[in-house]
């Protein structure tokens, strides 16, 4: 018999994440990661499924949409976490037909799927009486290192590439510290800032996140400047063989330098060689030139699922409908 509860603290899943042959949990598993999101207040809905030692949880929230994954702008995936065999197909079945008592609706992503997560949560709720909607919702670029050394992987590198690292790496000095250093900090927050990149969604957050990222030793922060100047800042972690690339940016009046080139260049070479990573994870997002250096492009998917027995959930579904008929019109 499968036990469902809810649980509005996330200090439960001390011990629930393990790594298992499927998977080895990245920095958004964490029970640490969970705790900063609620700590930046978004609330916390846990769902608890659990069955003789074996246990899984979904980290969602609610919001006035219904239930959502407890996830924000930082996050890569959203997944379930387990302690759990045989891919834990019973409890989610629990979980996903106990939720129909707490909501009309459960909307969650971006899920990934090399590891069957957006399948097997799209079956246990089609199972569970929900009606499903997927779609892809995001890009994922990833290299996978493959044994090569850095020399290996930058000689396949596009010869535009290669060449501009070539004429500008003498301009500027690059730093990586595998530390939290105030100071270096400052410099990666004034260099985002003043990039092109949008307002920074949660700047306190992203700090106490690699601080303790630093305490671990899986902090990998880049700088590169130019006669003193802080012109280009990356924020990498790395932990279970993977690199994971959380922020990068320049300045943009010192574009020429072509800094951010020679810093990524840096970093990768810095994973490969030294941390011997056999993954590189940049994140969601589909900007064409994190193609010139990732060479996989994984789905992200989004399941949108509707407990029609709901009145609340006749809406939602009718605007479902005309979309696809909206599409189709305008295909046919």
């Amino acid at each position: 018999m499968v036990a469902v509860s809810y649980h509005d603290t996330v200090k439960f899943l001390q011990g629930t994440i393990v790594p298992d042959e499927y998977r080895l949990p990245g920095p958004f598993d964490r029970m640490e990661w969970f705790q900063l999101l609620a700590a930046g207040g978004i609330s916390p809905l846990l769902v608890e499924a659990r069955q003789k030692g074996e246990s899984l949880a979904l980290p969602l929230t609610r919001t006035d949409s219904g239930l959502e994954p407890l996830i924000n702008w930082y996050s890569f995936i959203w997944r379930p976490v387990m302690r759990c065999d045989d891919l834990c197909a019973p409890l989610l079945l629990a979980a996903a037909k106990d939720l129909r008592r707490q909501s009309h609706r459960v909307t969650l992503w971006p899920l990934p799927d090399e590891d069957g997560t957006a399948s097997r949560l799209e079956h246990a709720f089609r199972d569970a009486g929900w009606r499903v909607d997927r779609s892809q919702c995001d890009h994922n670029h990833i290299l996978k290192v493959g044994g090569r050394s850095f020399a290996d992987y930058w000689a396949a590198r596009p010869g535009q590439m290669r060449t501009t690292l070539k004429r500008k790496a003498k301009k500027v000095e690059v730093e990586i510290l595998e530390r939290f250093e105030p100071a270096a900090w400052a410099a990666y927050e004034q260099v985002y800032a003043n990039s092109w990149k949008p307002e920074e969604g949660n700047p306190a957050l992203l700090r106490q996140f690699a601080q303790a990222e630093g305490a671990a030793g899986r902090l990998r922060l880049g700088i590169a400047r130019h006669e003193g100047i802080s012109v280009a800042a990356q924020f990498w972690t790395v932990e279970n063989s993977a690199a994971y690339i959380h922020k990068l940016a320049h300045l943009k009046d010192y574009k020429a330098l072509s800094a951010g080139t020679t810093l990524s260049a840096a970093m990768f070479e810095h994973a490969i060689d030294r941390d011997r990573v056999t993954l590189v994870d940049f994140g969601t997002g589909n900007d064409p030139y994190k193609a010139d250096w990732m060479e996989e492009d994984r789905p992200r998917f989004r399941l949108d699922c509707l407990d029609t027995r709901q009145i609340r959930a006749w809406p939602v579904l009718a605007r479902r409908m005309a979309g696809r008929v909206a599409r189709a019109l305008q295909q046919s």
